[in-house]
């Protein structure tokens, strides 16, 4: 088949986040079907932007094939990101009839977070008359209203809302990162035999030899913390607000005269906050590194004795949640402490970890006492049911096949 993603934040290994448009498009090309991702040349989630001008650029990655789209640079959320956004969709309206003609597309896929996209995928998937395939990342506009305090009348909300609702009414097919989503579809019209989960993962090759070396001073501040008999709680990722990092930092307060080390590992709007806390209150076992290459990530997982992941308590979880963070750390082997409350909870599930509430340090404290005294030996053993679970549910060879298995004629 011929495979058209429109995803507006689309990366790859040259690139940087968001990487899962990448890995599903890998395993097709893999399978014998075409592929061309179109991308807006500028996205906040990427660490290195293509270098495109006043006019799309095409190049070829692993066998996929990409068009960047010109759009503007932004910062944060406001009326720059939402020029961005109108500057790709304009640009990809346009660009209809040369993709149609060119590509011939028999699948066509809306995935950018924001659903207006699902309008142009519309037009595109008529023309060619191809199967339409709405992808779900988070559900807008309740994201926006419910996270950050969008009114539901305004105008941003209003446009979502209808994109949304279009979506669910036209799409062939919609697909869901997030599990628990089939009554929120229903009420906004969604047929739910269109609707399919299929949830973030890994990609076994990145997993596969001996990983890329350590950061060395990552490394040897790990080995002297073990050294001096610690556990070393690690995290790894985005130093933001919905990691819940504050309540980890309160816990290891907590835990100050106990044989425990924490290591953050990342970048974000917060951590310079983060690190002032540490100084202030003389958090001499927490200490926070700068990110490093996803290659190093195994290696810095295999090192650490238990990994936190960290949710603040909001309703819009009730949905679900598909984090990239936890898939890594499960296959990596790590034992996990959970701090969430959500539909679904992949660390209970896969019995790799243990489970406390959000925002309760000392749940997270506690959470942390029982993985550290439950010795080594059992968190490996938690650490290998979390792989085998990612293996079997969440790797992108699996995740790709159940996708297309999705499109109506298709095999199961």
């Amino acid at each position: 088949m011929n495979i058209l993603l429109i995803n507006h934040y689309a990366g790859s290994p040259r690139h940087g986040m968001e990487f899962r448009p990448y890995y599903l498009a890998r395993e097709w090309v893999r399978a014998g079907h075409r592929v061309q991702i179109v991308a807006a040349s500028q996205s906040h989630v990427r660490s290195r932007q293509p270098e495109v001008g006043d006019t799309p650029l095409d190049e070829t990655i692993d066998g996929i094939a990409y068009r960047w789209l010109p759009a503007p640079r932004y910062d944060g959320n406001g009326i720059g990101r939402v020029r961005n956004i109108a500057a790709f969709l304009m640009r990809l309206w346009r660009e209809t009839p040369a993709l149609v003609e060119r590509f011939r597309p028999d699948v066509v896929i809306a995935s950018s977070t924001y659903p207006m996209d699902m309008w142009v995928a519309r037009r595109i998937a008529r023309r060619a008359k191809a199967t339409l395939v709405f992808e779900v990342h988070d559900l807008w506009p309740l994201s926006p209203i419910e996270l950050s305090g969008m009114s539901p009348r305004h105008p941003f909300a209003l446009l979502c809302q209808k994109a949304e609702d279009d979506a669910y009414r036209d799409a062939d097919v919609v697909v869901s990162m997030l599990p628990k989503v089939a009554g929120h579809m229903g009420a906004h019209g969604l047929d739910l035999r269109k609707l399919h989960i299929v949830p973030n993962g890994i990609s076994p090759d990145d997993w596969a030899g001996e990983p890329a070396p350590l950061d060395a001073a990552i490394a040897s501040h790990i080995v002297a913390q073990k050294a001096q008999g610690r556990a070393v709680v690690g995290y790894a990722g985005s130093h933001g607000l919905p990691n819940a990092l504050d309540v980890l930092l309160d816990a290891a307060a907590l835990l100050r005269d106990e044989p425990v080390s924490f290591v953050l590992v990342g970048d974000g709007m917060e951590k310079p906050r983060l690190a002032q806390r540490v100084a202030d209150e003389s958090l001499r076992h927490v200490a926070l590194f700068p990110p490093v290459p996803k290659a190093q990530i195994p290696a810095l997982l295999r090192e650490v004795d238990i990994a936190y992941i960290g949710w603040q308590r909001t309703p819009i979880y009730r949905f679900g949640i598909a984090p990239n963070k936890l898939m890594d750390y499960m296959m990596a082997g790590c034992a996990v402490l959970h701090s969430v409350e959500a539909g679904n909870d992949p660390v209970a599930e896969a019995g790799c970890g243990v489970t406390v509430a959000p925002e309760d340090a000392a749940a997270v404290a506690q959470g942390l006492r029982t993985l550290v005294s439950a010795g080594g030996a059992a968190r490996r053993a938690m650490g290998e049911r979390g792989r085998q679970f990612v293996v079997e549910n969440h790797s992108y060879p699996v995740l790709a096949r159940r996708f297309l298995a999705a499109l109506p004629g298709r095999p199961e």
